[in-house]
């Protein structure tokens, strides 16, 4: 079982030998309020452990200026763009800094919802029918296409942050206008109807494995920014209520979505649990998933054994230099 390799894993370590560390936090994304959340739990969590570890946020130094700070290693604790997508670990890898998390290549495309989707239908796996949409889009066709309700968010936000749920073909133009003040480029999918839930993974290839399924329950269905983040309202069910061979097939899915985009350390897929036909659709892939007093990676960590502190040692346990497209 995974949480007891990590009690093991962790049970000897001397925490000097992990050296400075570094947690990246803050950052310049949407998703700002939250990385910071996230990033001071992490840093208290190592700190309580005795490691050496500083903050360093991206949002208000230039990250460029990592370099001087003579970390021995990273935790990456931002969310969304320029810090989640790819582009902050290439810096990383440029100064041969090790880091948690994906790689480049992996945060690139998760975070890209249409590159995302386009990877997981040519595998195989389920995810609701899209399109994307442009101010020149026939909204007429995309309801057509992809039937009501249907959601409309940015390709490169995460959080709910300019998400809609559209219910008529005229409110299409306004959702349209909200996800592209936001992004470049938006995308349009169909509404499944059912639970939600979302799966956290672990791991790498063949050793990767996923964490137990918690089933989300927010208040009048909305898992908006402020619910996901803020409201004692929402509940979080883990175990989650569901026949076993639901929970195993949703965790299945969420594995092969995981592998296909060449994660690495741990990721969280959300998906949907179809009313009707009891099938699972895959939402998309979290690669810097949250660590606050809401978030669902330590839930579900809880549930297989690990206490927050040890999760976010063993994370940090697990660091590495990628190398893409280098031979070792």
């Amino acid at each position: 079982m995974w949480g007891d390799r990590v009690k093991a894993q962790i049970a000897n370590l001397n925490v000097k030998s992990l050296g400075r560390v570094g947690v990246l936090l803050g950052g310049r994304s949407g998703e700002r309020e939250i990385s910071l959340m996230s990033g001071n739990g992490v840093l208290e969590a190592l700190t309580t452990k005795g490691v050496d570890a500083h903050a360093f946020d991206t949002g208000l130094r230039n990250p460029t200026e990592l370099a001087a700070e003579n970390f021995d290693r990273v935790f990456i604790s931002l969310h969304g763009r320029y810090g989640e997508d790819g582009t902050i670990q290439g810096l990383l890898e440029l100064l041969e800094l090790p880091y948690t998390g994906s790689g480049v290549l992996a945060s690139a495309l998760a975070i890209d919802k249409i590159a995302t989707k386009q990877i997981w239908i040519s595998n195989g796996l389920s995810t609701p029918e899209f399109e994307e949409l442009t101010a020149t889009s026939n909204w007429s066709a995309v309801v057509k296409h992809l039937g009501l309700p249907l959601i409309v968010k940015p390709a490169h936000e995460g959080s709910s942050l300019g998400l809609t749920k559209v219910k008529s073909a005229e409110e299409l133009p306004s959702a349209y206008e909200l996800a592209a003040s936001l992004d470049t480029k938006v995308i349009a999918e169909t509404c499944i109807v059912g639970d939600e839930l979302t799966c956290p993974l672990v791991g790498q290839g063949d050793n990767a494995e996923a964490l137990p399924v918690i089933k989300i329950i927010p208040p009048q269905a909305n898992y908006d920014f402020h619910n996901k983040y803020f409201s004692d309202e929402t509940k979080y069910l883990c175990p989650t209520g569901l026949a076993a061979e639901v929970n195993e097939k949703v965790q299945e899915l969420a594995l092969a979505a995981y592998k296909a985009l060449g994660c690495r350390t741990w990721g969280r897929a959300d998906v949907m649990l179809d009313h009707k036909t009891g099938k699972p659709y895959l939402l998309e892939m979290n690669t810097s998933p949250g660590m606050t007093s809401h978030s669902l990676v330590p839930m579900a960590a809880k549930a297989a054994g690990v206490e927050y502190a040890d999760l976010v040692l063993w994370l940090l346990l697990q660091t590495v230099q990628h190398k893409e497209g280098v031979a070792r």
